[in-house]
């Protein structure tokens, strides 16, 4: 009997990724960043509870938006209205109009600090999840709460929307992932495959799959929607993973706590590149370390929100 040989998958060939920029002006941890849908800038919120706008082609500044009183922690823009929306340690949700630069709304019912967010990209949807251990889905436009989805056991740290189902995903501090019926506003399924806190998530663009990391081995995961099948680890990058991001292009990034940051081909799950973020120097309480990142619209460039206060940029070196 002839045993066939079992033929190992081939990871798609992708360019190696190299810093381009570094851009100062954040007085606290970077820990969110959103890109606009026009790709002509990004925003980033910090510790020191700022928003800047700033210039995607030239990395300049363009603009700074006050009214947090604690930490920013998540940001979205809106692909469908002028519309940026942010989050914060201050158990506050804002929606900024992009043409006055105020705030026209905010969003109340969190208990405690809010870590997440997530613009539904058909519906006038906004997903925000904290410390207390919900998600909770707002009518964009009347600010009436949807659904409050319960059912985690610890800090939602992470959620994803998408317009199939599920269309809500959530990565919890209780080490796992849910899937939700928008619908009814309950779990579909809860995956627990995962052993520490589910920090990051990443949904891919067109091929209706998604990324989980978390901290410890094997600790990004792959999965298929919509009943989340489990597809492959990506392993090797053994550190706290606090941000993934995914393009077009089937690049997954994982950056994480300790500054290691891997490059994956998401077909394979196998690494092409392995970096480090390199901290400023002059800042006295530099560290290296990597709390937020997203591709821009192209997937040719990474941006990166790090501990050092600055923002990183990585561009495809062909």
């Amino acid at each position: 009997m002839k045993i066939k040989n079992q033929t190992q998958a081939k990871p798609d060939y992708h360019p190696q990724w190299k810093l381009m920029r570094v851009i100062s002006g954040h007085l606290g941890w970077v820990r969110c960043v959103a890109v606009e849908p026009d790709n002509k800038w990004f925003a980033t919120g910090a510790g020191d509870r700022t928003i800047k706008i700033w210039d995607l082609a030239s990395g300049e500044l363009k603009l700074s938006l006050t009214g947090h009183i604690s930490t920013v922690r998540g940001l979205a823009v809106s692909n469908r209205h002028p519309y940026l929306f942010s989050c914060g340690e201050d158990k506050m949700v804002k929606c900024w109009d992009l043409e006055s630069n105020k705030v026209i709304r905010h969003y109340h019912g969190h208990l405690s600090g809010v870590y997440a967010m997530a613009v539904h990209p058909t519906l006038d949807l906004l997903v925000t999840s904290g410390r207390d251990s919900v998600a909770r889905v707002w009518d964009m436009r009347t600010r009436a709460p949807v659904h409050v989805l319960t059912g985690h056991k610890g800090t939602v740290g992470a959620v994803a929307t998408q317009d199939a189902d599920p269309q809500i995903i959530t990565g919890s501090m209780d080490s796992t992932v849910k899937l939700w019926d928008l619908a009814a506003g309950k779990a579909m399924t809860t995956l627990t495959h995962h052993k520490k806190s589910v920090r990051s998530l990443a949904v891919h663009p067109t091929e209706y799959s998604f990324a989980s990391g978390s901290a410890g081995g094997n600790n990004i995961k792959k999965w298929k929607c919509p009943e989340g099948q489990f597809v492959h680890n990506f392993s090797g990058h053994d550190a706290v993973i606090n941000s993934l991001s995914l393009n077009a292009d089937g690049v997954l990034f994982s950056g994480a706590d300790n500054g290691s940051m891997s490059f994956w081909d998401y077909k394979t799950g196998l690494p092409f590149q392995s970096m480090s973020d390199i901290p400023q120097p002059g800042s006295l309480d530099a560290e290296a370390g990597i709390f937020c990142s997203t591709f821009d619209q192209t997937g040719s460039r990474l941006i990166t929100g790090c501990a050092d206060k600055t923002i990183k940029m990585y561009k495809e070196v062909s």
